[in-house]
């Protein structure tokens, strides 16, 4: 299940493309599988040797070239392990959230990609977001270690981005669907997950993610400006910023 299009991240083959808070790798993935060469990154050490495992195993089965697969290494977003203008693409997905110090995270991202590359950033939805800290203090930090530190208004995303260095070229929300599962974690309790009610919708929701049905299709696009769970951000880094923050390391 993808939350960024990459149609509107403009990837192309060879490219190099970092995934910055890959966690299990979906993002990266799709990105090998559309012929970039691929660093993942992530805090977490086991979803790092999970997504470097999965990725061994899709060179090894001839789903992708090895070459594809440059590096999968655990790091910080806010102290990039990386040289500037390193990467021609960047996807950061569901990761400022939990990060107290956001800004020094854009910074980075903002220094390892080429002046002209495309950021895709993706945040929560406020309004769904809103809701679920509002039925459950052990969704979010401080009650949840690790969990959510801030909730975003569109407004304040793309204006954190801006001060980065970045100029907004486009902007979407996603999974609707996916936000009133999350409502009913939240009403019984986020680590809840054998109640029947949550069961019930996360089956229903691994059904439509294997078929597809077209009718889910349109009622997904039709309610995702309002209801969706996710709100993503493309960002291009601007040559002048990338020019004064080289200069200043």
């Amino acid at each position: 299940m993808l939350t960024v299009r990459f149609d509107k991240l403009g990837l192309t083959p060879g490219q190099l493309f970092l995934d910055a808070g890959a966690g299990f790798g979906r993002h990266a993935y799709e990105a090998a599988r559309l012929g970039a060469r691929v660093v993942a990154l992530d805090w977490a050490a086991d979803e790092v040797v999970a997504t470097r495992n999965t990725f061994a195993a899709m060179a090894l089965s001839g789903e992708i070239p090895s070459d594809r697969f440059v590096a999968c290494l655990r790091g910080d977003a806010t102290r990039l392990p990386f040289a500037d203008a390193t990467f021609d693409r960047v996807v950061t997905s569901e990761v400022l959230e939990h990060i107290d110090s956001d800004t020094a995270a854009m910074a980075e991202l903002h220094r390892v990609l080429k002046p002209g590359g495309i950021l895709a950033a993706t945040v929560p939805t406020w309004l769904p977001e809103k809701i679920n800290w509002m039925l459950s203090d052990e969704y979010h930090a401080p009650k949840s270690p690790g969990g959510h530190v801030r909730i975003y208004s569109a407004t304040e995303l793309k204006a954190k981005l801006r001060t980065a260095g970045f100029d907004i070229v486009d902007q979407h929300h996603a999974h609707a669907l996916h936000s009133p599962y999350w409502w009913l974690k939240c009403a019984v309790g986020p680590s809840n997950n054998d109640h029947r009610a949550v069961a019930a919708y996360r089956r229903f929701l691994e059904w439509d993610i294997i078929n597809q049905p077209r009718g889910m299709k349109v009622v997904e696009k039709v309610l995702s400006p309002v209801l969706g769970k996710s709100y993503v951000v493309y960002a291009r880094s601007r040559a002048d910023v990338a020019a004064t923050v080289g200069a200043s390391r």
